[in-house]
């Protein structure tokens, strides 16, 4: 199920431009030249930033989410019509041979249940060509990021075109073990609608990520800092073997 952030239609339509610094792509936009990936499968890959990057320098992407309303923004974006987007997840995609598949942001950490993650990292697998590499993300659970998430630290006016002034913020709600839950409020200036959206996200160790990638089958590269949170995140970098 994807969160009301994702899926809900009015909040679909206002994920980017209340997140318009996707400078945390670039890394993967490089290391796609790097690996000469021509064929690439997005997973999680919402309102399609990351795609239509990725088509926009000639790659053969596919696009995967649960959120219907994301995928609907996506596929209406200029270049929208490049891309093959799903509407689903990686447990159960249609026969691909992808030279990279990518998990971005979040998306390896909203996959909180450990079969669910095991079928994604599966499926992940399965759609990659023999020598193809994985690259996913996740925090690094001894910085403790939630720390930050309240209203005081992460309260937002942003003006929207065509929409208005949109009020945002999330507030920290659970953290129990590995699962940290958190509220992000909405408030529309324009007709005062009040949307709320709770997500959970999973933090894994390290050696817990590297442990399941090698259940899966895949051989692990290199394990790197994120550029845009140095210090505080893991990005993995792993590939299917040859035999």
């Amino acid at each position: 199920m994807a969160d009301e952030s994702f899926g809900h239609p009015r909040l679909a339509a206002i994920y980017d431009p209340l997140d318009p610094d996707r400078g945390d792509l670039e890394p993967y936009l490089r290391l796609a030249e790097r690996l000469d990936a021509k064929r690439v499968l997005d997973i999680g890959c919402g309102t399609g930033v990351f795609a239509l990057l990725l088509a926009d320098r000639g790659a053969e992407v596919v696009g995967v989410d649960p959120a219907r309303a994301s995928i609907d923004v996506a596929r209406a974006k200029p270049g929208g019509d490049r891309v093959r987007w799903l509407c689903g997840d990686a447990t159960a995609l249609p026969p691909l041979r992808v030279d990279l598949a990518t998990m971005t942001a979040n998306v390896a950490q909203e996959i909180v249940t450990p079969r669910t993650w095991r079928e994604t990292l599966k499926g992940a697998y399965q759609a990659l060509r023999p020598g193809g590499h994985l690259v996913c993300e996740t925090r690094d659970p001894a910085k403790r990021a939630w720390e930050t998430w309240n209203p005081e630290a992460s309260y937002r006016m942003t003006a929207i075109s065509g929409v208005g002034p949109v009020e945002s913020w999330v507030e920290l709600i659970a953290v129990t073990g590995p699962l940290v839950t958190f509220r992000r409020h909405y408030v529309f200036a324009s007709d005062g609608q009040v949307l709320i959206s709770d997500s959970t996200l999973r933090f894994r160790e390290r050696e817990e990520v590297e442990a399941d990638l090698a259940a899966q089958g895949f051989l692990l590269r290199e394990v790197r800092d994120a550029p845009d949170r140095p210090g505080k995140e893991f990005v993995f970098v792993a590939f299917r073997p040859h035999s």
